[in-house]
């Protein structure tokens, strides 16, 4: 939905050792983007971008991330990609803030799974939310739930109380829908921790087990923030590290 921005080092790689320790003119590219799921009798949403109407946030001169130019509304994305919204039948939310989870209300079919956490956080409620219960361990994750023919919804603390990502098996490859483990691949590969977190230890926890997951396993790793999230899926690109 939006493309063409950046983030600066300390806001991507400063959650640990501090902003001063890393280079403001050290630059990443952002972008914003969210992903869908079609199984061929299920199409499945991770993440619901902003709500229709959405103005771009200013690009200000020193801001630690600039989202980008806006491309186009989430639902205007998604009726480009062939969908419409009654078609949605599970929306699967890796964590609270609204560029991931704004666009919910225009989804009348759809099941919500989201962490009980989250959901609290943002007071949902309904016959729709799915307050997911995890309950069996996936690879080295010991919290996590299979909510279609694999396809899996796994507690990730740390960027919130809540946090979760998504895997999704295919053709021998692991998708992984992180959401805010990172803001970049970047920071993913030098092992460096956002400033936006709920629980540090946590989210140090959890970027240790993306790590560990990724380096057994074929893994394309699905960014919101970064260019190389759309751009991995779309080449296939496995993550090394």
């Amino acid at each position: 939905m939006f493309d063409g921005g950046f983030m600066n080092q300390p806001f991507a790689f400063g959650g640990e050792e501090g902003k001063d320790k890393y280079d403001e003119q050290i630059i990443y590219r952002s972008s914003l983007q969210n992903f869908l799921i079609d199984t061929g009798s299920e199409v499945i949403l991770v993440d619901t971008g902003f709500n229709t109407g959405m103005a771009a946030p200013a690009k200000k001169l020193g801001a630690p991330l600039y989202m980008g130019e806006k491309v186009a509304d989430y639902m205007e994305a998604l009726a480009a990609a062939g969908y419409q919204p009654e078609q949605v039948t599970k929306i699967l939310i890796t964590h609270k803030h609204p560029d991931h989870t704004a666009a919910l209300q225009y989804f009348p079919n759809a099941k919500v799974y989201i962490s009980p956490e989250d959901a609290d956080a943002m007071k949902l409620e309904g016959d729709n939310i799915v307050r997911a219960k995890y309950g069996e361990p996936y690879k080295n994750f010991p919290n996590a739930q299979q909510v279609a023919d694999g396809i899996w919804f796994i507690e990730a603390k740390g960027h919130t109380y809540g946090n979760s990502i998504i895997i999704a098996e295919n053709d021998g490859l692991y998708y992984m829908f992180h959401g805010d483990v990172t803001y970049c691949d970047a920071a993913l590969k030098a092992n460096k921790l956002s400033i936006v977190f709920e629980d540090k230890d946590a989210a140090r926890q959890t970027l240790d087990r993306v790590r560990e997951f990724i380096n057994d396993n074929p893994t394309v790793y699905l960014s919101t923030h970064c260019p190389e999230g759309y751009e991995n899926l779309e080449m296939k690109r496995v993550m090394k590290l």
